[in-house]
Protein backbone atom coordinates (compact mmCIF):
# COMPACT_ATOMS: atom_id res chain seq x y z
CA UNK A 1 0.00 0.00 0.00
CA UNK A 2 1.34 3.41 -0.96
CA UNK A 3 2.29 5.73 1.88
CA UNK A 4 0.63 8.92 0.69
CA UNK A 5 0.62 10.31 4.24
CA UNK A 6 4.41 10.24 4.35
CA UNK A 7 4.70 11.70 0.86
CA UNK A 8 2.25 14.48 1.75
CA UNK A 9 4.04 15.31 5.02
CA UNK A 10 7.38 15.43 3.19
CA UNK A 11 5.95 17.69 0.49
CA UNK A 12 4.37 19.98 3.09
CA UNK A 13 7.87 20.64 4.45
CA UNK A 14 9.18 21.15 0.90
CA UNK A 15 11.63 18.27 1.32
CA UNK A 16 12.80 16.14 -1.57
CA UNK A 17 13.13 12.40 -1.16
CA UNK A 18 16.89 12.88 -1.17
CA UNK A 19 16.77 15.51 1.58
CA UNK A 20 14.59 13.31 3.80
CA UNK A 21 16.83 10.32 3.10
CA UNK A 22 19.91 12.26 4.21
CA UNK A 23 18.15 13.36 7.41
CA UNK A 24 17.29 9.80 8.37
CA UNK A 25 20.43 8.09 7.06
CA UNK A 26 19.06 6.01 4.18
CA UNK A 27 19.14 6.21 0.40
CA UNK A 28 16.68 8.17 -1.71
CA UNK A 29 15.64 4.84 -3.22
CA UNK A 30 14.59 3.61 0.23
CA UNK A 31 12.36 6.66 0.78
CA UNK A 32 10.91 6.17 -2.70
CA UNK A 33 10.23 2.48 -2.02
CA UNK A 34 8.47 3.30 1.27
CA UNK A 35 6.28 5.91 -0.40
CA UNK A 36 5.42 3.49 -3.23
CA UNK A 37 4.61 0.72 -0.76
CA UNK A 38 7.40 -1.53 -2.02
CA UNK A 39 9.36 -1.55 1.26
CA UNK A 40 8.26 -2.07 4.84
CA UNK A 41 10.63 -0.01 7.02
CA UNK A 42 11.85 -1.06 10.44
CA UNK A 43 10.28 0.58 13.47
CA UNK A 44 13.54 2.47 14.02
CA UNK A 45 13.41 3.91 10.51
CA UNK A 46 9.72 4.76 10.95
CA UNK A 47 10.56 6.66 14.12
CA UNK A 48 13.40 8.54 12.40
CA UNK A 49 11.12 9.53 9.54
CA UNK A 50 8.44 10.69 11.96
CA UNK A 51 10.94 12.80 13.86
CA UNK A 52 12.27 14.35 10.65
CA UNK A 53 8.74 15.17 9.46
CA UNK A 54 7.35 16.25 12.84
CA UNK A 55 4.66 13.56 12.81
CA UNK A 56 3.68 10.61 14.99
CA UNK A 57 3.82 6.95 14.02
CA UNK A 58 0.02 6.91 13.94
CA UNK A 59 -0.09 9.90 11.60
CA UNK A 60 2.28 8.41 9.04
CA UNK A 61 2.24 4.64 9.33
CA UNK A 62 -1.01 3.48 10.92
CA UNK A 63 -3.78 2.60 8.53
CA UNK A 64 -7.09 4.33 9.07
CA UNK A 65 -9.89 2.05 10.23
CA UNK A 66 -11.95 3.11 7.22
CA UNK A 67 -9.32 1.72 4.84
CA UNK A 68 -9.33 -1.79 6.27
CA UNK A 69 -11.62 -4.50 4.88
Amino acid sequence: MKNLKMKSARAALDLSQDELAKRVGVSRQTINAIEKGDYNPTIQLCRSICKALGKTLDELFWEDGDDQD
